[in-house]
């Protein structure tokens, strides 16, 4: 397909967009020109195939393919009513689906869809990974408020990784960090965090706050008292999530976050050198 009719339809299929009660649609009449159909009667098959897949789909076909009527031109100069339906975007994809592909229209819009389908996924994928950074950044700085609280009372540096280590046995039902790390291949030099689920990152976060929230309000001193408290506060979030049927030491091992940083890290550089070429010249 040339690269001119490519920029033809996707500018068609944009520019015929409307709004029905505040919802992005389609009008079927214009699609149909668009899809490259000269009857309604054909393009009328094609939209009742993909009404039946919206409705397998589970999803209300009469919320994605409304009937309307749509006045059109005489030629006396008066106008009269024919059929049409308001379609919605995943309305006009399911049409797209169902199309003649023989016809280049069709196969554009099954392509269109499919980039457009794609696009929302790495979009979607990209903010998990971004939740997931941020929930190890917001872990570390956590651990390191409370290493600040209780080295001051009576916890060296040595003592801070037991009872993470204890923490770590609660929560994960009797697996340590190291024992976590074997289970999830975690290289040794590697902290546990930055291979663990958003979900379990969150889950020791939350136990490390509560922790950090009771030494002061306890005034907990000393190995013995604070490790007790970190070991409860773990198993209280334990079973908070064996209620909800997640067993943390079940969860798969994420992606590396350092290679994930790094990705992000490059997506940015790029929607950034991209954004400076779009930028207009500064006139001489």
């Amino acid at each position: 397909m040339k690269k001119e009719l490519i920029n033809e339809l996707w500018q068609r299929f944009e520019a015929a967009s409307g709004t029905m009660e505040g919802i992005e649609c389609w009008s079927a009449r214009d699609l149909q020109a668009i899809f490259g159909y000269t009857d309604w009667r054909n393009f009328l098959n094609a939209l009742e195939k993909a009404r039946d897949a919206c409705a397998n789909s589970g999803e209300p076909a009469a919320d994605h393919f409304v009937g309307v009527n749509k006045m059109v031109d005489l030629g006396s100069g008066a106008q009269r009513p024919i059929d049409d339906f308001a379609l919605t975007r995943y309305a006009c994809y399911l049409i797209a689906q169902n199309g003649d592909p023989a016809k280049p229209e069709i196969a554009f819009a099954q392509t269109y869809f499919a980039i457009q389908t794609r696009r929302q996924e790495l979009v979607e994928q990209r903010l998990l990974e971004s939740d997931r950074v941020a929930a190890r950044e917001k872990l570390k700085e956590t651990e390191r408020k409370l290493s600040g609280i209780i080295y001051e009372r009576g916890v060296d540096e040595r003592s801070f990784a037991n009872i993470r280590h204890e923490g770590d046995r609660a929560l994960f039902g009797g697996h340590g960090t190291q024992a976590m790390k074997k289970k999830l291949g975690v290289p040794g030099s590697r902290p546990l965090a930055d291979f663990l689920p958003t979900l379990t990152i969150k889950a020791k976060d939350f136990a490390a706050e509560l922790t950090s929230h009771n030494v002061n309000e306890k005034d907990l001193k000393g190995d013995r008292a604070i490790t007790r408290e970190h070991i409860d506060n773990n198993w209280e979030v334990r079973s908070m999530l064996l209620k909800r049927g997640v067993k943390p030491e079940e969860l798969p091992a994420a992606e590396d976050l350092e290679k994930v940083k790094r990705r992000l890290a490059s997506e940015r550089k790029q929607v950034l050198k991209t954004t400076k070429k779009l930028k207009p010249r500064k006139k001489s």
